[in-house]
């Protein structure tokens, strides 16, 4: 709800970050969807970035120091929305995204470390998108598919973000999607259907931090209750500087010292 202007709403914008290597995770609630929003977090940020295909994070990726990648969930899905437009080419498109997933799971499934996952992928999901990429260039050259359709439309986009794609090969740090940041949505977006509104922009973001808290217990298998728990009987008697031993990532390592 806006207080300032009675009768309205404005509508803001959970931005969430995820590190699957540490496995901390971040709600940042802004009033808006602008490059001045992400670099509210990402400023000074040097590393792996890698998001969907939303404009803002091409200017953010573009820093130095930012090794920008994109996201094959969000690839895959342009081509699910194209299956009532042209059935036969999209299933094509997605039995290569497919494979590609299958050597994910084959390198969870063996454990391999990073490295090894490394090497997996140049062996064999290069090869499977050296194949896809040249069957969609192929495709739109035989000029049988029309300019704004669905199925061109995704096309166009995986390959404007061809190299971006290709990117999580080379590290075996990195994940071939997103997916780990959008399951840390879900409970936003289950809430936000019922509650409807957050009340204030200062509501919206003391919700992002209850959220943020809420996915980092998750993400480290911490019962909330017991952290929270925790927490409100130790806060005041803590040192400001160790304040981070409270973090729900750092409660099971305190609890057992």
């Amino acid at each position: 709800m806006d207080k300032n202007k009675k009768g309205t709403t404005h509508q803001g914008y959970y931005w969430v970050y995820h590190c699957p290597i540490d496995k901390t995770v971040l709600f940042d609630y802004q009033p808006g969807r602008s490059a001045q929003a992400a670099q509210h977090v990402l400023s000074g940020f040097k590393g792996y970035l890698q998001s969907d295909g939303y404009s803002v994070y091409d200017k953010i990726g573009a820093r130095e120091g930012i090794t920008h990648l994109n996201c094959w969930a969000h690839a895959r899905r342009e081509f699910t929305k194209s299956l009532d437009n042209d059935k036969q080419r999209a299933e094509i498109a997605l039995t290569y995204i497919q494979k590609l997933y299958k050597v994910e799971a084959r390198a969870r499934e063996n454990n391999l470390d990073p490295e090894q996952r490394k090497a997996l992928r140049l062996d064999e999901s290069l090869k499977i998108l050296e194949g896809f990429g040249k069957w969609m260039v192929d495709e739109l050259q035989k000029n049988h598919i029309l300019p704004k359709s669905p199925i061109a439309k995704a096309i166009h986009y995986t390959l404007g973000k061809w190299d971006k794609l290709h990117t999580y090969l080379y590290d075996g740090i990195l994940e071939i999607d997103t997916n780990l940041t959008e399951n840390a949505l879900r409970p936003l977006t289950i809430g936000r259907k019922n509650y409807l509104f957050a009340g204030s922009h200062n509501a919206a973001q003391r919700s992002a931090c209850i959220y943020s808290f809420m996915a980092i217990c998750k993400k480290h298998d911490v019962n909330p209750q017991e952290w929270l728990k925790h927490t409100l009987e130790n806060i005041l008697t803590i040192n400001h500087k160790n304040l981070r031993d409270l973090y729900p990532q750092n409660y099971k390592k305190l609890k057992n010292t």
